[in-house]
């Protein structure tokens, strides 16, 4: 079982940046697709940016060139770096795990991921 646990939300002023941090138990952590997910209220779920665990990224258009996924396999922990931070990027942001390797734009949706953290809110104001 893998267990996940965020960090590092909060309430930034437009503009601003946060970085977002996921620890993750168990010892497959490696070689897991890891993803971040948002939820803004009436909205669905959608991905953020997901990395594999060769290191390769995708992100969604509306985060390209402002955010950043990363991980540190040594410390089980998958990061979020998010800059130039909008009003419409407030949401409940949720870190995600999948056992498989996701190639290309696979592991897109929320179905495709086991494993999921509590979530943490981030709130922009403007």
């Amino acid at each position: 079982q893998v267990q996940l646990v965020e960090s590092g939300g909060g309430l930034v002023q437009s503009g601003g940046s946060l970085r977002l941090s996921c620890a993750a138990s168990g010892s497959i952590f490696s070689v897991m697709t890891m993803g971040w997910f948002r939820q803004a209220p009436g909205k669905e779920r959608e991905l953020v940016a997901r990395i594999t665990s060769s290191g390769s990224t995708n992100y969604a258009d509306s985060v390209k060139g402002r955010f950043t996924i990363s991980r540190d396999n040594a410390k089980n922990t998958v990061y979020l770096q998010m800059n130039s931070l909008k009003p419409e990027d407030t949401a409940v942001y949720y870190c995600a795990g999948s056992r498989y390797y996701c190639s290309g734009s696979a592991c897109s949706g929320p179905e495709d991921y086991e494993y999921w953290g509590q979530g943490t809110q981030v709130t922009v104001s403007s």
